[in-house]
């Protein structure tokens, strides 16, 4: 092993025990989906319909957190009417759910100078939202100087959203905000305090704040293990922005509205749509969403796809030597890139342009993120010869209509609230895109075998998996240090086309035969 593979093989191991997150529920497997994988291959309609009784379950859950997130509710509300704002702050899937909480906001306050009173930002900043920023989560002072430089003041609520109660960049927001503001920040997450308390430090820091406002929405095991992309935030995404809009009297109907339309809608007819995209990726093709109604809701699950189950991120046209991601986006009403990202946010975009960080979240790498009309046409010839298939999602009158080649359907959501809406077709998406990559092999059981470990978490996650596949073969006798180093030394070697997980895997499998 190269030394500085095993230099940072240690740099990680000395910190693992702050990051070593298998105990905590969001982590650990869904009993009812060790099947999953194969069920995406052998019957994607009953892979649908399990995955459907999840989230089912998921509405009740937070539904019955409603007590807690009154208090949410009461705070936004005199927030507000004392002329202050809202700033919703997240990672990953929180940050993404945080800014389409914004979108929702500012779309039903369109015209209205209310729609500058809520702010949604991200770990990473607006560029995070479509390409995911590396180990910035790690970082607590990072969230902390994004809070100080977005503006947040002495009278402002931030409501921090983070899946498992532990992402430090979260925290050190989350912290920074009870220095600046007279008024308690919400932490809003996923696992149970006594969980959190054992097991993480700067989680048990934040629980022992009187000066914290906490909530735990707890929804249980994700479908696809670790996965909290899926059911973790869309809890957090219904009890945060419903507590808002309530408070902003724009109420959506209650939880069990959501709950009852998910039950009597027929998602079966996804299946078609789940097999045809796999069947377009097996063959080396490639496909563009487009939309001019769902963009930010629809971006946030294809962005989503490339950490999960380590697919190329989307490309930037100012990269010279750009690859084609499977999938990417496109809103044909925006004539250009600028026009783009104010459409996806109903605001113009905000970047990070700190020295260590210009170069990957910056403006000009932003601006390089095409999601117009044009993106059409440059997706055409990055992708020849290649065929390029067009998934549309638009809204038709009352209808949410979807195609893809000859593959349509329409549902009637005329009585859903916008809110609803676009939580509705999120948790579509998520059930959709998790059984594309189950047909196409990214994932195990209910295991992610693909992840890429781009952060402390990641890293964590991915060794876990590979013991639990070293288990599972009946290979014994290596450690968690032992599976970090060769994970390290795979990491150093890998193709964007490899798993480090199952790599990782078959070299200590080939070490255990050599004895």
């Amino acid at each position: 092993m190269q030394n500085d593979t095993r230099s940072k093989a240690e740099e990680f191991l000395a910190v693992a025990s702050q990051f070593q997150l298998g105990a905590l529920p969001t982590e650990q497997r869904h009993p009812l989906t060790y099947e999953l994988a194969d069920l995406s291959r052998r019957d994607v309609t009953a892979a649908l319909a399990l995955l459907k009784d999840i989230d089912i379950g998921v509405l009740s859950d937070v539904a019955s957190c409603a007590p807690a997130l009154a208090g949410l509710e009461s705070a936004i509300r005199d927030t507000l009417q004392s002329g202050n704002r809202i700033f919703f702050y997240g990672c990953g899937a929180t940050g993404r759910l945080s800014l389409a909480i914004e979108y929702i906001w500012r779309h039903l306050h369109r015209g209205d100078t209310a729609a500058d009173r809520v702010q949604g930002f991200m770990s990473g900043g607006d560029l995070a939202l479509v390409h995911s920023i590396e180990n910035f989560e790690d970082h607590p002072e990072f969230g902390a100087r994004q809070l100080r430089e977005i503006g947040f003041g002495a009278h402002d609520l931030l409501v921090s959203c983070t899946e498992g109660g532990e992402t430090p960049s979260v925290i050190g927001a989350t912290e920074e905000a009870t220095r600046i503001s007279k008024r308690k920040p919400f932490f809003l997450y996923c696992n149970p305090d006594e969980a959190l308390h054992e097991q993480v430090e700067r989680s048990r820091r934040v629980l022992e704040n009187p000066d914290i406002e906490k909530i735990c929405l707890f929804v249980g095991p994700m479908a696809l293990s670790g996965s909290t992309r899926l059911q973790a935030s869309t809890g957090l995404m219904l009890g945060a922005g419903a507590a808002l809009l309530a408070a902003g009297n724009k109420a959506p109907p209650p939880i069990d509205a959501l709950a009852d339309f998910m039950r009597q809608t027929d998602l079966s007819f996804l299946a078609k749509f789940t097999e045809e995209e796999a069947r377009i990726y097996g063959a080396g093709d490639f496909v563009l969403y487009e939309t001019n109604d769902y963009g930010i809701t629809i971006l946030t699950d294809t962005t989503e796809r490339a950490p999960t189950f380590s697919l190329l991120g989307f490309e930037n046209q100012n990269d010279p030597a750009r690859r084609p991601s499977l999938s990417y986006f496109c809103l044909p009403q925006a004539e250009n890139a600028d026009a783009g990202w104010r459409e996806i946010l109903l605001r113009a975009p905000i970047p990070i342009e700190w020295d260590e960080l210009r170069a990957v979240a910056g403006g000009a790498r932003l601006a390089g993120f095409d999601f117009s009309a044009q993106a059409r046409q440059q997706r055409i010839a990055l992708t020849a010869p290649h065929q390029l298939h067009r998934f549309v999602i638009e809204r038709q009158g009352g209808e949410m209509c979807f195609t893809l080649g000859d593959c349509h359907h329409r549902i009637d959501v005329c009585g859903l609230h916008p809110f609803h809406e676009h939580l509705f077709l999120k948790m579509v998406l998520n059930m959709h895109s998790t059984l594309v990559m189950g047909r196409l092999g990214r994932f195990e059981s209910n295991v992610m075998t693909w992840v890429k470990p781009s952060n402390k978490k990641l890293i964590d996650r991915a060794i876990r998996y590979a013991e639990y596949l070293l288990h599972h073969e009946n290979i014994h006798g290596f450690s968690y240090a032992d599976i970090c180093y060769q994970l390290f030394e795979e990491t150093a070697r890998m193709t964007p086309a490899q798993s480090v997980v199952l790599m990782t895997v078959e070299s200590l499998r080939q070490k255990a035969a050599q004895g």
